[in-house]
């Protein structure tokens, strides 16, 4: 976790002894939720495949104190499911599927979630839900802008919404949907799902919310406009999903739609990565112009001595 999110975690109240359920817990997001939820005291299940933490965090002491689960959303009985969830006060989705496969895309973003959702309900305490669902202007461009196959993908994400929604008895004001674009963060880039690294993302991002980026994508349709909104960092959305788990205040919970509404919410400061990287450009070309003060006069005199021997 980088120093920005350890400002903002201060942000939003403890969850002593409330018990979360994260499904989707060992994933890029789903872990970093499970983080900051044992940061702010509450009680931590975290629900996949897997069942365990994921690599990038497998040796930090946080993660002993999470309740690691496995099970297959998809397969599992409704008893086998309700034995590994339990009796959750809230839970996190950040259960998803990507890829070509309209089959797989409607399952894993909408079956699944509404297995999980309705386990919690049978459990018999929920109060809040947070998931993780697309942001209003990708689901836009579903028409006419991508691939007949992603149809499936948004037809998922509509299940899972109301899924969502139901396990609440359809009141909205507990359901907190996080709208993020193209989520970044981490150590490494990737492809499939597709990922850049935090200092390239937070680079991207804080330029794409200069002015003249932002007039552009307010200016112009479809995944064009989505391509010109800056990107979201991880730890922004998994401290929204958080902060909406714990949130006992009784306040509506928001539908929180983009990178600036995410960042609002949350609490992430400003993404200062083009910053970042401009001075760290700045300090190596010093260091560089020191270096070859030094060494070039050096090199070039080595040099001259050279061609004098030649010429003897």
């Amino acid at each position: 976790m980088n120093l920005k999110t350890v400002f903002f975690l201060a942000g939003f109240s403890q969850g002593w002894s409330l018990s979360v359920t994260v499904f989707g817990g060992s994933g890029f997001c789903g872990s970093r939720v499970c983080k900051i939820l044992v940061d702010k005291g509450a009680t931590v299940s975290s629900i996949s495949k897997a069942g365990a933490p994921p690599k990038w965090f497998k040796d930090e002491e946080w993660t002993k104190e999470v309740e690691w689960k496995s099970a297959d959303l998809l397969s599992s009985s409704d008893e086998a499911l309700d034995a590994v969830v339990g009796t959750p006060d809230a839970v996190v989705s950040c259960v998803g599927a990507i890829g070509t496969d309209p089959s797989i895309l409607l399952k894993g973003n909408g079956d699944a979630n509404k297995a999980a959702f309705a386990s919690a309900v049978r459990g018999g305490k929920l109060q809040r839900v947070a998931y993780i669902s697309v942001a209003s202007e990708v689901d836009a461009c579903k028409e006419n802008w991508l691939p007949e196959f992603f149809k499936s993908y948004f037809e998922g994400k509509i299940i899972a919404e109301k899924a969502a929604i139901d396990s609440v008895g359809g009141d909205t004001s507990k359901v907190c949907f996080v709208k993020p674009t193209f989520i970044y963060g981490g150590d490494s880039f990737g492809i499939n799902p597709p990922r850049v690294n935090f200092e390239y993302g937070a680079g991207v991002e804080e330029l794409l919310f200069l002015p003249p980026f932002k007039i552009a994508a307010d200016l112009t349709p479809g995944l064009i406009k989505v391509a010109l909104r800056p990107p979201v960092c991880v730890d922004s959305v998994a401290a929204a999903c958080a902060k909406a788990a714990l949130d006992d205040s009784g306040a509506d919970l928001p539908t929180v739609d983009g990178t600036e509404a995410i960042n609002a919410y949350s609490g992430q400061p400003k993404s200062t990565g083009l910053t970042d990287a401009l001075t760290w450009s700045k300090e190596k070309l010093s260091e560089f112009y020191d270096w070859a003060k030094v060494e070039v006069p050096k090199a070039v005199d080595t040099a001259q001595q050279k061609i004098e021997e030649t010429k003897k």
